[in-house]
């Protein structure tokens, strides 16, 4: 069905001639700019675009290039292999040809959207986690109400001591309201440490513009003024959508308006505190760059009256994925039954259980698109078993044995079905370590990550791999186990 002899030729002619076209689109590739601040281009995605295309057809025509050869290893290594692979690369059924070629692009296409979508997938949980965790703390210590508690420092202390613990810092967590010139905001305000929290979190290495320093020493910020303020105004550090939605800059004063307040004769009157942008950061996630706010211990523990207590204590495992043992840990060494202590798993379950799902989901869902491509296979071999009658018997008339017919006919499917497979595997390989390599920009306006993100797992390219493989070899059964109870009178009968 599928000829060995010199059409091949021309594959590697064009296979040379992709093969120079990706060398010259990965030298202008490599010189484009891959910084975060740089701005989307059309020019520059067109370029990436094209060297990844010209990646994947070289990969192809070198693969095509290899299909005759790979046919003489196989007629030479045993006769179920040698009748099989001259039944898959006989020319004399043209439209079994064209049956079989559907049936390999079927498969290869079916598998390698699969494996390049679970990449996809992967690279997409992979850069939420990555973002979740250096935003947030590994493992949170706060009551269950939420309220406010103290007599902190022993446990900071204790807990620092912990092996496996990078990093402990005291935050005050509370909801509040912002206010520009221009516009108000309801915010989530945290007080943090300033000497600790960088060891927690990456807020200093998040900042765009400003100076994390102006948070602990405002009077940095206030030295730039021709009119500075005495004492300087305390100073805030907010996400860049936050910033856009009040159309504030560094340096420019806003409000902090408290929920708890004092008691007059008109009801509660809002607590009120003047502060300064000192810094504005860039988290990727636009749930924090339009709603975290961050200013000092101090001023936020006078912000909301609490008077020397804290919220939670945010600690940083060196080892994100032993936080569970390292929880129990910390359980038995504060021994606090009023605080509880929880790590990221926890507080982070529904989301990334969501995320599992929808990955498995796909996974079956692209999976029966390799089942419809199976069925062209089927019906390709139940063809065949009606066109090679005649050889049929006369196999069975010289001594062949149902069973070895039957592997013969299985065989054909699996060589069909593995040469799709391998096309696909090999395309979505190429494809996704392309995406990687060069890098597909997107638009940080539209989508808010500037390239598109992947994550590739030899353990999830082996399941496509398996996956295919056991769908196209059990859709050979039936018509292998035809051609197997084909008897030679009846296949000889006509003849």
């Amino acid at each position: 069905m599928i000829s060995s002899r010199h059409p091949y030729k021309w594959i590697h002619r064009a296979s040379w001639g992709f093969g120079i076209g990706f060398a010259a689109l990965v030298y202008w590739t490599v010189r484009l700019p891959t910084l975060r601040g740089d701005q989307w281009s059309f020019k520059d995605t067109l370029i990436r675009v094209g060297a990844l295309t010209t990646g994947v057809l070289f990969a192809l025509m070198t693969m095509g290039s290899l299909i005759p050869r790979i046919f003489d290893l196989l007629e030479r290594h045993s006769f179920i292999s040698f009748v099989s692979t001259r039944h898959v690369r006989s020319q004399k059924s043209g439209f079994l040809t064209m049956i079989s070629i559907l049936s390999i692009c079927g498969v290869a296409v079916s598998s390698c959207a699969l494996s390049s979508v679970i990449s996809i997938m992967s690279g997409f949980s992979h850069d939420l986690k990555k973002k979740i965790l250096g935003n947030n703390a590994h493992i949170m210590i706060d009551q269950a109400s939420q309220a406010p508690w103290g007599e902190y420092w022993e446990l900071q202390s204790r807990i620092q001591k912990i092996p496996g613990v990078h990093g402990v810092t005291p935050v005050v967590q509370n909801e509040a309201m912002l206010s520009s010139q221009s516009n108000t905001a309801g915010v989530i305000v945290r007080g943090v440490e300033t000497n600790t929290i960088g060891s927690v979190i990456d807020l200093p290495g998040n900042i765009e513009t400003g100076q994390f320093d102006y948070l602990s020493s405002p009077q940095k910020l206030e030295s730039t003024d021709h009119n500075p303020t005495i004492p300087p105004t305390p100073t805030l550090i907010i996400g860049r959508e936050l910033a856009k939605t009040l159309h504030v800059y560094v340096g420019d004063e806003v409000t902090l308006i408290s929920p708890s307040g004092n008691l007059s004769p008109i009801g509660i009157i809002p607590s009120t505190r003047k502060f300064r942008i000192g810094a504005i950061f860039y988290s990727g996630m636009y749930e924090y760059d339009v709603s975290y706010v961050y200013t000092t211990l101090e001023a936020a523990q006078a912000l909301f009256e609490f008077e020397g207590n804290i919220t939670t204590l945010d600690i940083r495992a060196s080892h994100p994925e032993t936080t569970e043992m390292l929880t129990q840990t910390i359980r038995k060494t504060i021994q606090r039954p009023d605080l509880r202590v929880r790590d990221w798993h926890e507080m982070n379950q529904s989301l990334f259980s969501a995320l599992q799902l929808e990955r498995l989901a796909t996974f079956v869902i692209l999976s029966i698109a390799i089942m419809v491509a199976s069925f062209c296979i089927l019906c390709t071999l139940l063809l065949m078993v009606t066109e090679k009658r005649k050889e049929i018997a006369i196999l069975k008339a010289m001594g062949a044995s149902n069973p070895l017919i039957l592997k013969i006919f299985i065989a054909e499917g699996m060589i069909v079905g593995g040469i799709g497979t391998t096309f696909g595997t090999v395309t979505a390989l190429t494809l996704c370590f392309g995406l990687k390599w060069f890098g597909l920009r997107l638009d940080p306006d539209v989508y808010y990550i500037d390239r598109l993100p992947l994550h590739i797992e030899g353990v999830d390219f082996a399941a496509v791999t398996l996956a295919s493989m056991v769908i196209c070899t059990l859709a050979t059964c039936y018509p292998a186990y035809a051609a197997s109870k084909l008897q030679p009178v009846e296949g000889l009968r006509y003849e």
